[in-house]
């Protein structure tokens, strides 16, 4: 492996930053996780940073995010993931208060790409689409919470998706449909009941993908990075890891290896 030019620059980073589907995506406990897979992906050549914020929506996210993104003089992010949306999608009064209206969560989804924070580092950006719910387990899980009204449901959760696909596509942005990507797993057929609600029977699939109705398990963080990486490799394959340089020398041509003297 070559070196790159400059090998003594802090490393480039790969932004990560969303609710808590990335914040939990650090998490090896239950086997495969999206980040350490990132990571691992491009070791010594990027810095994946993971600023995932367990149930934030995207007016909370905008207020954040210029507490934490970086000057160009102490980082350079060569990519960012922006995925939000399953809190937004919380229907209106429901008792977590998490809803968003639809208008503004596009709004709001605007106002992350073009915030000078993002627009003067001109990083590679990624969008990923709110996920599908499993309305039968999400029954299950908050009522073991204590909480007793229904907070999200599959048809509402559709709403956010194809809000987030048409922002990005009118932004010009490279758009991960995560929702179409479990929905084709889970045999949606449109103009059917959507796959999650309860107005078909229960969906095996996104059973095996969501761990609670909401949250991802291995396999879907598996789907996750595997997407994440087959985005990467069409949109710019210039920056597929095998095609990246390390940024420091390997340890074959790296300073203060012992030489054998001669005989």
């Amino acid at each position: 492996m070559s070196v790159a030019e400059g090998s003594e620059a802090p490393y480039e980073q790969f932004l990560l930053f969303g609710d808590s589907l990335l914040q939990h995506s650090c998490s090896q406990q239950k086997g495969f996780a999206f980040a350490p897979a990132l990571q691992d992906a491009f070791i010594r050549r990027l810095d994946v940073i993971n600023r995932g914020f367990s149930g934030y929506n995207t007016s909370q996210a905008l207020e954040v995010l210029p507490n934490f993104m970086p000057s160009l003089e102490q980082a350079h992010l060569r990519f960012m993931m922006v995925f939000f949306g399953a809190n937004d999608a919380c229907l209106a009064g429901s008792a977590s208060g998490q809803h968003v209206p639809l208008d503004t969560y596009k709004q709001n989804l605007r106002g992350i790409f073009q915030h000078p924070c993002v627009t003067t580092q001109k990083p590679r950006l990624i969008l990923v689409t709110p996920p599908p719910v499993d309305e039968y387990s999400l029954e299950v899980s908050d009522a073991a919470k204590g909480i007793l009204g229904v907070r999200r449901t599959a048809e509402h959760t559709k709403l956010y998706a194809e809000a987030c696909n048409e922002t990005g596509q009118d932004l010009g942005l490279i758009v991960l449909d995560l929702w179409s990507i479990f929905m084709d797993a889970a045999g949606y057929e449109p103009g059917k009941p959507l796959p999650g609600s309860k107005k078909t029977v229960k969906s095996p699939i996104l059973g095996q993908l969501l761990s609670d109705g909401l949250h991802f398990t291995p396999q879907a963080y598996k789907v996750l990075f595997e997407s994440t990486m087959e985005v990467i490799k069409r949109e710019w394959p210039e920056q597929d890891p095998n095609e990246l340089q390390f940024v420091h020398p390997t340890w074959q041509v790296a300073h203060g290896r012992y030489e054998v003297p001669d005989a």
